[in-house]
């Protein structure tokens, strides 16, 4: 359902052990092997896609706009696209990283989805307007800490009343334990999908200043505090979650 129809590349990216471990950059090598990484990373991924399909489909409004904020390769857009068919709803398509864009215009256009506006920019620096429906699909948790209520204050402004932001997050435990458990857990699945206990270190490593997650607590505060009035917790596996956030 959320796969392109090509088949990607392995990700063998961290099979190897690096002298020096950089920081992660979705790059040229992680947008050719990306639809593979983040199926075997993310548990409940092709879900969560399946599923903002059908949320489009009940909340997207005739003649309003439809965001997919740092789309990668376009997977959420292309679930929209389908569910919401003819009702005269406009697809755009965000990300800063330009080969993830160029893979999601492919995929697009593969789907026959060619009217969808793609920008390559700063998810920040986009107006949020006439939006029916908003999704951050692991995407907030990249922006530094300081920077995430403004943008949620942004969708926020920029919705409809009978809006939804839906917003997918990789998230920390409420407490040491608990952190450990999700961890472990999460380990525990990227070994069944055949990573190595190298790679996944390696990659923890590359990612350990660059994706700050935070408590499902700290999220519901703050959507809270860029002015939503209700916020649903409507898929969890491990430290893998995505919330229903309405005006």
């Amino acid at each position: 359902m959320s796969n392109p129809s090509n088949p990607s590349t392995r990700d063998r990216i961290y099979a190897h052990r690096q002298d020096r471990i950089d920081s992660f950059v979705f790059d040229q090598r992680v947008a050719a092997v990306f639809q593979d990484m983040i199926s075997r990373s993310v548990p409940g991924y092709a879900s969560i896609i399946g599923m903002i399909g059908i949320l489009a489909r009940k909340h997207a409004v005739a003649g309003s706009n439809l965001y997919d904020l740092g789309c990668s390769l376009g997977a959420a857009t292309v679930s929209m696209g389908r569910e919401v068919g003819q009702r005269d709803c406009r697809l755009i398509a965000v990300d800063n990283a330009r080969a993830m864009l160029e893979k999601a215009e492919e995929h697009f256009a593969r789907h026959q989805l060619p009217d969808v506006q793609t920008i390559c920019s700063d998810i920040r620096d986009v107006e949020i307007v006439n939006a029916s429906v908003v999704v951050l699909n692991f995407t907030l948790q990249f922006l530094a800490l300081e920077e995430r209520l403004s943008l949620l204050k942004s969708i926020r402004a920029g919705l409809l009343d009978d809006g939804v932001l839906i917003l997918s997050e990789k998230i920390s435990g409420a407490d040491a334990e608990e952190d450990a458990l999700l961890i472990e857990l999460h380990h525990a699945f990227k070994r069944a999908n055949g990573y190595s206990d190298l790679e996944i270190s390696q990659k923890r490593a590359s990612l350990e200043e660059v994706l700050l997650p935070e408590t499902i607590e700290a999220h519901r505060k703050r959507l809270a505090e860029a002015g939503f009035s209700r916020v649903d917790l409507w898929f969890q596996c491990f430290n893998f979650v995505s919330f229903v956030a309405r005006p």
